[in-house]
């Protein structure tokens, strides 16, 4: 019988769940164990869950579950611990692309004997992730990326108000929809150009379908991919836009896509939306701020020579929460027949080959000591 323990999300803001209710009933009919963390941050009740026949457990008591039972989670582990780990991780790590205190993680991993199965790294045959939050990251993205566009109109100089979650797309799209029509009408009924990179992806897509869903014309939406890029950055293009969403996925050193210097000149730019938000990567290609933003402060500005228009730029790391039902009954969907497959683990390629990748993330991290 194969034990799944939820863990409650420790991350500000996270109302998303890897395993929705209606999954754990698909799973649990199957004759899966589903241990429940409760939580009042999860947008799914306490009672859904319990509805469907999980067991229910406080927040935190991960730690005491039985070593064979697999803790599933979305975001990483709370801040600040260093204990062993000796559990099995189905979870978003962050630390397989050498991001900032990667070796730290796995080194709790390595010391308490358990293992990273990374949601990240489950990849079919093709090598296609089985499932991602990648259209919704997208679509939530371009959402806050015109938000903060008319808000640069709308309130000139105060800054942007925190954001909560949306019950769905429809309440999403109406909110701006109205305020971008507000803001067009001081802006001489010019609509801004939202330029997207990586527009064929999963997240791309959502950025692109948000765009046209509140209103912004088919020519205003700039669409790039590989072949426009393939020559490689920086590309001035990117200033000639209002708004640059990135939904690139980032797996190799590639050249900036603009400079700090490029910025200081002569724009039309004046919102960043770094989707695929790679801030502590080394080959982060905006290398124009350093931090994270989180939903209470959207952006953060970039200081410029260009004293005429503003620029902010949005590296929110989770930004499907802003759709936490929609997203997580997409994804945890997309997750089940991979989830199911841990019946027969030691047969499936798509689990062997995140075991594989952890293992070999390990070897790194100690070739380094």
């Amino acid at each position: 019988m194969v034990y799944l323990w939820l863990r409650a999300e420790t991350k500000a803001m996270e109302h998303r769940a890897a395993l929705t209710p209606s999954t754990c009933k698909t799973l649990l009919d199957r004759g899966f164990r589903i241990t429940v963390e409760r939580s009042r941050e999860r947008i799914f009740d306490d009672e859904e869950y319990e509805k469907v026949g999980c067991h229910m457990v406080p927040i935190g008591e991960w730690r005491k579950a039985p070593e064979d039972a697999y803790i599933v989670g979305l975001k990483e582990l709370p801040e600040g611990e260093t204990d062993p780990l000796r559990h099995t991780h189905i979870f978003f790590a962050h630390c397989f692309k050498n991001q900032g205190g990667w070796t730290d993680i796995l080194g709790r991993f390595h010391e308490g004997k358990g293992t990273i199965l990374d949601l990240e790294f489950l990849n079919d045959g093709n090598g296609r992730r089985v499932a991602a939050f990648g259209y919704h990251a997208g679509f939530a993205g371009a959402a806050i990326g015109v938000d903060d566009w008319c808000h640069q109109k709308l309130n000139p100089g105060q800054p942007l108000p925190p954001y909560k979650p949306f019950p769905n797309e429809a309440t999403l799209i109406s909110h701006i929809k109205e305020r971008l029509g507000r803001a067009v009408a001081l802006n001489n009924n010019q609509v801004p150009e939202v330029m997207v990179m990586g527009a064929l992806g999963r997240c791309g897509k959502g950025a692109c379908d948000f765009a046209k869903a509140v209103g912004i014309p088919e020519e205003k939406i700039i669409r790039w991919d590989m072949a426009e890029t393939k020559e490689g950055g920086p590309f001035p293009r990117i200033l000639q836009s209002e708004i640059f969403v990135n939904c690139i996925y980032l797996n190799q050193p590639i050249p900036p896509f603009f400079t700090p210097a490029m910025l200081d000149g002569e724009r039309k730019l004046s919102v960043i939306v770094d989707v695929s938000c790679d801030t502590t990567n080394p080959h982060n290609p905006i290398p124009v701020y350093s931090v994270n933003t989180t939903f209470d402060k959207a952006v953060v500005e970039v200081v410029t020579k260009n004293k005429d228009l503003p620029l902010d730029v949005c590296s929110i790391d989770h930004l499907p929460t802003l759709l936490p039902r929609e997203s997580s009954e997409a994804f945890s969907r997309d997750l089940l027949p991979t989830i199911i497959d841990l019946e027969r683990r030691d047969q499936s390629p798509v689990w062997g080959g995140a075991e594989a990748l952890f293992h070999e993330k390990v070897k790194s991290m100690k070739a380094l000591h």
